[in-house]
Order: structure tokens, then C-alpha cells, then sequence
């Protein structure tokens, strides 16, 4: 195997996860994941020998996750596929003995998602990549092409949108 080969692969290794985890919160479904995945992949495969390494590989990667989201959303909202047949439901789950665990589990991630949603777009994109991915605010501006400050400033009217969100959703649930 090359060594741009053996590049590639540990590029893939290292970011498949963090792929799937963007293209998710941009509205790809867990159904097509897989091939708008690929469809990421191949675009960094192409690109890899023009990498300039003005921004970490992970910026880079989160770019190329926007417009290969963008593009999926544009052809879908053109396309209407009616399966026939139901698909296998795969998991990304970890195997638990615990239905209780699991349960838990998937409903706080139904309340995560529902709380994001309730974000404007550039905020839950900044509240993500900063709280969830990890990623440092230098590499959050540098990927969404605004400066430090503007992201640290959606980030804090994130935050203070997520808690007004959670302080009624308690308020609620001592009333229920």
C-alpha cells in the first residue's frame, strides 16, 4: 500500500466517527449516513495531496461535512424514494444487558437533540463542535470562516438559550 494510501486510512480511522456525528446534527438521517459518509471520504481522498494544512485536518474535514450536507439536503428535498421493503434496523448503540440502560440512554438523547434543535443554526453549530466534538475555538472559527470572538459569542447565546430551555423543562416537570 502507498504511503498516500496508508495517509488516507488513518485519516479515515480517525475521523469516521466524528463524520457521522457532524453529518448527523446537519440532518443527514442515521438511514444515509453511510453513503453521504463515503460521499465525504471520497471528496477528502481527492483532496488529500492539495492539503495545505492552513487548518487542522479536522477543520478541514468539518468543511467538507457542510457542503457534502448541504448538497445531500438540496437533492433529497428533489427526490422521494419509497422504500418497499422495510431495512434492517442496525444499532449504533453499545451492546448492553440492560434494556433500562438503553432505554435511558436513547431518551437522553431524544432530550439533547430536542434541546439543540431549539438553537439557531450558527449557535447549535458552535455549541457542538465546542461542547461535544471538542474542538478548540480556533479551529471552530477557522471551519465556519467567522472570527474567535463571533463564535465564543454564539456560543455564550447558546448556552443561555439551552438554560432558559432546561430551567423550564424542570419548572414543568415539578408541576407534572
Amino acid at each position: 500500500m502507498s504511503e498516500s494510501r496508508h495517509e488516507f486510512v488513518a485519516i479515515f480511522d480517525a475521523h469516521a466517527a466524528f463524520v457521522g456525528r457532524v453529518l448527523g446534527r446537519f440532518g443527514v438521517p442515521q438511514r444515509d449516513l453511510a453513503d453521504v459518509g463515503q460521499e465525504v471520504f471520497v471528496v477528502v481522498f481527492k483532496g488529500l495531496p492539495e492539503f495545505a494544512g492552513r487548518s487542522t485536518i479536522k477543520t478541514w474535514i468539518y468543511g467538507i461535512c457542510r457542503r457534502v450536507a448541504a448538497n445531500y439536503r438540496r437533492r433529497s428535498a428533489h427526490v422521494r424514494e419509497i422504500p418497499t421493503d422495510p431495512l434492517p434496523h442496525a444499532s449504533s448503540e453499545p451492546e448492553s444487558d440492560d434494556a433500562f440502560d438503553r432505554l435511558a440512554r436513547k431518551q437522553s438523547l431524544a432530550l439533547l437533540d430536542g434541546l439543540l434543535a431549539r438553537l439557531p443554526p450558527l449557535q447549535r453549530e458552535v455549541f457542538v463542535l465546542y461542547e461535544v466534538e471538542e474542538l478548540t475555538m480556533r479551529e471552530i472559527a477557522e471551519a465556519l470562516g467567522c472570527s474567535q470572538n463571533t463564535a465564543f459569542a454564539r456560543l455564550y447565546a447558546g448556552r443561555r438559550v439551552l438554560e432558559a430551555a432546561i430551567k423550564q423543562l424542570r419548572a414543568r416537570r415539578r408541576v407534572a
